[in-house]
């Protein structure tokens, strides 16, 4: 599948140019964009008949314990790994992947960020506990943002 930036790509590509429809598909997944309708002529990429995974960007940040005089503990603040809407939960009626409290390990899905009518896993990449959920459900989120803090196990 393609990455974000190819997709970014694509679209300011066919937004320059004097296509009103652009269908790209591989084994993978489809991406189909059309310009016009009730938008401001930059294209729109329709819903994709498989969701796209994204490989997300290693971004850590180590944060210290509240009390100066208590050990450091040893947290993993898990990032947006692009702009997008972060979803909880597969779907409304579900309830969340994790919540505080959860045990999680490098695999296991923590949430949906939807970039494009695309919709990307964000692993936890990390084997902990959630100590503290930092987005809200259907919040946009920006690259880097933290998103959750696992205390590493």
């Amino acid at each position: 599948m393609l990455s974000i930036n190819e997709i970014k790509q694509l679209v300011k590509l066919v937004d320059e140019s004097s296509l009103t429809e652009f269908e790209y598909e591989t084994e993978q997944g489809k991406i189909k964009m059309k310009k016009g309708g009730e938008h401001t002529g930059a294209p729109v990429v329709s819903t994709p008949t498989v969701q796209a995974v994204l490989p997300a960007p290693q971004v850590e940040a180590e944060v210290a314990s509240a009390t100066p005089t208590a050990p450091a503990e040893d947290f993993h603040v898990i990032t947006s790994p692009m702009v997008g809407t972060f979803y909880s939960s597969p779907n409304p009626e579900s309830p969340a992947f994790v919540e505080v409290g959860a045990m999680v390990h490098e695999k296991t899905v923590v949430a949906i960020i939807e970039a494009m009518k695309l919709l990307n896993d964000v692993d936890a990449d990390v084997n902990g506990e959630i100590v503290e959920v930092l987005a809200s459900n259907g919040e946009l989120v920006e690259f880097g943002q933290p998103l959750f803090k696992v205390r590493k196990k």
